[in-house]
């Protein structure tokens, strides 16, 4: 590395990846740990592609699998995973180094890693730079023609918690030396590693960014719409505070796209697309709310998909799409007329307030949605409130599906996406009712947030820091929602706590003002 001469230099890299698979010699770590951290520090760096590194790191990982005796030796059960760590480094960013690394036959090795070959740390170094190959359309190809790969993510998805509570997280004194220094290098104890064990069971999981890339290319979205539980996992996630949203409602929105899957996730996607069409702006994602109702749109045109469509849903999206001809007309509507549609609804809405308030809840579900029939499509505020009090309504005659809707489509329709303090813990309240731990705990969180900001003297809490009912909430679902937690029930780790029902009081007015 020190060598002056550009020639010299070259030439004595390209030796030394081309013999280091074949020695044996001690202190073999070393020169590997140093090209973990040049790819860490240097992804984009061309140098070592040209000279031969993903061969090396290929036939690394090779005589790991197959050489045990090498691999007790000294220090070289690091190698392997430094190995694929590398690939993934250098293949995180550059689709010419990616293509490179297929050419070298890096697939093979960490598809063995993926089985499980090893440990769980390298299964997830595995999953790391399988998902960098897999982004790249060039590359997308050589990594689909390996068909056990979604199978093996999709089991590792089900299992790894299980695996890295039982193989490590259970028992301190239990831990493999070599994996409490690859996740703390060395710095920190037992706490620390359980933490860094928590984040990397998370990353093992696949999670939604290798999903999102596998739908984007049609070779993979026919496996993941035969899997009905990553259907609905997808409509959770689209539909809640999640920072990966966009990703789950790409993933949706492709595989309603694909005529070759939309049969299959339909009736599952539907009710979750269509409580988001009112979204606007979604991070980067511009008018994304009308590229929802485009691809419904498309999808009942289709001959061949309107038989795949129950009447229940066809009706749903015709009335969506009846909306969106609403609002077009509103805008030619003499603003007299509009007025007046909106006091009409007010009054509706009013008279719903005063049944809410005498316990007619039924009733008061009947009004908001009569005045939400009444409401211009452009009046958004008034449609956030209605919404936002019909799921209150839903709440309590114990139909939490359907709260769920009305609160997300409050949410949609609010300026900012996803900010509305009442509809944030109208759904929380929902979430925990069937059960969805960590939907209902960052909805709880924003709302707590949106609390702390606001000017509405009912939600303010400065002063008294965090409304009780919501730290409630929050305290329950942390522990609910653990990544370990299944795990350590049936492991006997901790005991099995009878879950409570929803996060009560609160916000649990009528009405928003």
């Amino acid at each position: 590395m020190k060598e002056g001469n550009p020639n010299k230099r070259r030439a004595s890299i390209m030796k030394f990846f081309r013999e280091l698979p074949s020695q044996d010699d001690d202190g073999q770590v070393l020169p590997i740990s140093g090209l973990w951290n040049t790819a860490m520090a240097h992804p984009n760096d061309p140098e070592f592609i040209e000279l031969g590194i993903f061969e090396c790191m290929s036939a690394l990982i090779w005589k790991g699998l197959k050489n045990r005796r090498w691999l007790s030796h000294d220090q070289n059960i690091y190698i392997p995973y430094y190995a694929a760590h590398i690939i993934g480094s250098y293949t995180m960013n550059m689709e010419d180094f990616a293509e490179t690394a297929v050419n070298a036959g890096v697939i093979p090795p960490l598809v063995e890693l993926l089985r499980g070959r090893l440990t769980w740390v390298e299964q997830r170094v595995a999953v790391r730079a399988l998902g960098h190959l897999a982004t790249y359309a060039s590359t997308f190809p050589a990594v689909s023609s390996h068909g056990e790969i979604l199978e093996l993510c999709i089991q590792l998805a089900m299992s790894s918690l299980e695996i890295v509570y039982s193989h490590f997280y259970q028992y301190a004194d239990r831990r493999l030396s070599y994996h409490c220094d690859l996740l703390t290098r060395g710095m920190g104890g037992v706490e620390m590693e359980s933490r860094k064990a928590e984040e990397w069971a998370s990353q093992l999981q696949s999670g939604i960014g290798l999903l999102r890339t596998i739908c984007h290319h049609k070779f993979g979205r026919g496996p993941v719409s035969s899997c009905p539980g990553v259907i609905e996992s997808l409509c959770n996630i689209a539909r809640s505070s999640d920072d990966w949203q966009y990703m789950a409602i790409d993933c949706l929105l492709w595989l309603l796209q694909d005529p070759n899957t939309f049969h299959k996730v339909i009736e599952k996607a539907a009710p979750a697309v269509l409580d988001l069409a009112e979204i606007q702006t979604l991070g980067d994602h511009k008018k994304l709310g009308d590229s929802i109702l485009n691809v419904l749109q498309e999808s009942i045109n289709s001959t061949g998909n309107r038989n795949s469509i129950s009447n229940r849903t066809q009706e749903d999206i015709e009335s969506l799409l009846d909306s969106r001809e609403r609002f077009k007309w509103e805008k030619s509507m003499p603003k007299e007329d509009l007025h007046i549609k909106q006091a009409a609804a007010l009054v509706v809405k009013l008279e719903g307030n005063s049944l809410f308030s005498s316990g007619n809840i039924q009733a008061a579900a009947l009004k908001y949605s009569e005045a939400l029939s009444l409401c211009p499509v452009r009046s958004k505020k008034e449609r956030v409130v209605l919404y936002s009090n019909r799921a209150q309504c839903y709440l309590l005659l114990q139909q939490p599906l359907t709260a769920i809707s009305d609160a997300t489509r409050a949410l949609c329709l609010h300026n900012p996406v996803n900010r509305h303090a009442k509809s944030l813990w109208r759904r929380a309240q929902a979430y925990d009712m069937i059960g969805l731990a960590k939907e209902s705990l960052l909805d709880a969180i924003l709302f707590i947030n949106e609390c702390s900001n606001s000017m509405d003297p009912d939600l303010n809490c400065r002063q008294n820091k965090v409304p009780d009912y919501a730290e409630r909430l929050v305290k329950k679902q942390m522990k609910a929602a653990w990544l370990f937690r299944e795990a350590a029930v049936k492991h006997g780790g901790i005991d099995c706590e009878e879950g409570g029902g929803g996060g009560g009081g609160g916000g649990g007015d009528g009405d928003e003002k």
